[in-house]
């Protein structure tokens, strides 16, 4: 006959047995990809209605603050627990014997939580039986309880982690999409022919940007070009940006005949004004192109100022008015008009070009331009882009690009 197993060997094995099945619990329910809410209730439970815990705070590190998870049984006592100042310092179990801390003598144990020496959370646990404490049946499940509140609160990190690369991934597919419908908003085919050379090139910053430049052709003999740029980057500024475009083409396009540049100007400022609710303004800089008189009329919306070079000179257009959406009327507008000479090439660019500095912080700025401009007069307007681009890329050394960067480069035949 087997001698029976002493009292103490099975209630040991019981113990084992409940210690085992929590864990397998807890791991099923991270598994099945249960909630944060439904796995704290499954935690919860172990702990008031199989270990008999009666007042418990659990507090986590959401990489920006902490937040208390999980309470019960110390009512508003959750609420007033500083823990970066408190609890920080505790790295192992520790029993509150006495604390300076009112809210802790409230408590008996501190469990933190470490992974990879990092603490993510820090477990209160109170009413255990003060007079016995050292051996209170409580006291020997700790690091079972920090286990077990490690392994949650390591899955709830990871859910966290899981959800930010799930919503960084949403918002890089739409931020790509973005930049496709923002291309759109670019010329597709640039004119080459007997009149007109133009070449365009834009680097932007992010994924999405702030600059525009166009060329439209309005009848076999006028044409309308332009180059802009919103104030900010990102998103918000290729809204605005793309907005603006097609107010730009509405008034071009259907009603050229019927407005002059001045009342364009201030049709423009009104819609930006409307959209960006005087958050942001755009520079723009705007030509209106006569090819039978061989005239250029201006306005220059507080842009940089594009570059007209011939044979012999380099003009800056700097005539028009300040920025649009930066006042609700825009006080002066001066139109420009410039006639042209035999082969004259105009170079329209946004301040990310002329503003991006080297290893010495010193910016590009338009003295560079012109020099590569000039040297290269004779390059069609896709080499003299590139060369642009080549000289920048050789000047900034391995500085970033900080700015989006707009090129529009047109050569007038006469």
């Amino acid at each position: 006959m087997k001698e029976e197993l002493p009292k103490k060997y099975y209630e040991k094995l019981e113990l084992n047995e409940f210690k085992l099945n929590s864990l397998l619990e807890i791991t099923k329910a991270i598994n099945n990809n249960l909630s944060i809410d439904n796995i704290l209730k499954i935690f919860e439970y172990i702990l008031r209605e199989q270990l008999g815990i009666s007042k418990l705070i659990l507090y986590a590190n959401d990489s920006e603050k902490w937040n208390c998870i999980l309470h019960f049984g110390g009512k508003g006592l959750n609420k007033k627990i500083n823990v970066e100042e408190e609890l920080t310092h505790i790295k192992d179990i520790t029993v509150i014997e006495s604390s300076s801390i009112k809210t802790l003598n409230s408590f008996d144990i501190v469990i933190p939580i470490f992974h990879k020496k990092i603490a993510l959370a820090y477990l209160l646990i109170g009413d255990l039986e003060d007079d016995i404490i050292a051996i209170s049946p409580g006291i020997k499940h700790m690091p079972f309880i920090q286990t077990l509140a490690s392994i949650i609160v390591v899955a709830i990190e990871n859910k966290r982690y899981s959800k930010e690369l799930l919503e960084q991934e949403v918002n890089k597919k739409e931020m790509e999409l973005a930049a496709e419908m923002q291309k759109l908003l670019f010329p597709i085919n640039l004119p080459n022919d007997d009149s007109f050379d133009v070449a365009a090139r834009y680097e932007s910053k992010h994924l999405v940007g702030g600059d525009y430049y166009d060329f439209i052709f309005l009848n076999e003999n006028e044409c309308f070009l332009c180059i802009a740029d919103v104030s900010g980057k990102g998103m918000s500024a290729a809204l605005l940006m793309s907005h603006f475009q097609a107010k730009l083409h509405a008034n071009i396009k259907y009603n050229y005949e019927n407005i002059t540049l001045k009342k364009l100007i201030e049709d423009l400022n009104q819609d930006v004004n409307n959209a960006a609710k005087g958050e942001k303004f755009i520079t723009f800089f705007a030509g209106h192109y006569n090819k039978k008189n061989k005239t250029l009329q201006y306005i220059n919306a507080g842009h940089n100022y594009p570059l007209l070079i011939n044979k012999t000179k380099t003009t800056f257009l700097n005539k028009g008015c300040i920025g649009l959406g930066m006042l609700e009327e825009i006080p002066k507008i001066e139109v420009n008009k410039i006639k042209f000479q035999q082969d004259t090439v105009l170079v329209c660019y946004t301040d990310g070009l002329v503003e991006l500095e080297n290893n010495n912080g010193v910016p590009f700025e338009t003295d560079n331009l012109i020099e590569v401009v000039e040297n290269n007069f004779n390059l069609t307007m896709n080499e003299l882009d590139q060369k642009i681009f080549e000289k920048l890329d050789d000047f900034k050394g391995d500085q970033k690009i900080l700015d989006d960067t707009a090129v529009m480069s047109c050569k007038f035949y006469i």
